[in-house]
């Protein structure tokens, strides 16, 4: 490798660092209540489940790229909070398909809206096609971070 592309990819590996401490930081420390009102692992699941529909725990764990155990302790969470309903599967007697609620929908939409404005803010004075381009390149990162993980 070339010394501007191992440097090239050493800008990456720290630009990534930063963002998901940034990040977190940021929602952290956000005054909006709406920020809050779901963690991050309840929010990447409602978000799934509403633009996937139902699920069983092996396929959201699939799709999530985590242990079934994981998403099953996440999924206790969300329903104990009234946030997610279990159903049987109709396709296996023994499982069941976790949906969000209403009430789970409401507040993963109030969560995105938050963080849509607040982006918004940071990003308001970016170029819209800057904008446009971050968004091709978030999305080819975790599309390529997808790739990687999933299991061949």
């Amino acid at each position: 490798m070339t010394d501007d592309h191992e440097r090239t990819l050493g800008q990456i590996e720290t630009e990534v660092a930063l963002l998901m401490r940034l990040g977190e930081a940021t929602r952290r420390a956000t005054g909006s209540a709406e920020h809050r009102v779901l963690d991050r692992a309840a929010y990447v699941i409602l978000r799934h489940l509403d633009t996937a529909g139902p699920q069983n725990v092996s396929a959201l764990a699939a799709r999530l790229n985590l242990d079934g155990s994981t998403v099953t302790r996440q999924v206790s969470a969300l329903q104990r909070d009234g946030l997610i309903t279990r159903t049987p599967d109709p396709s296996d007697g023994r499982g069941t398909v976790i949906s969000p609620t209403t009430a789970g929908l409401q507040r993963m939409t109030a969560v995105r809206a938050a963080r849509t404005r607040l982006y918004g803010e940071m990003l308001g004075d970016w170029p819209a096609e800057d904008r446009e381009t971050l968004a091709l390149m978030l999305r080819r990162l975790n599309e390529a971070l997808e790739s990687r993980n999933r299991p061949h």
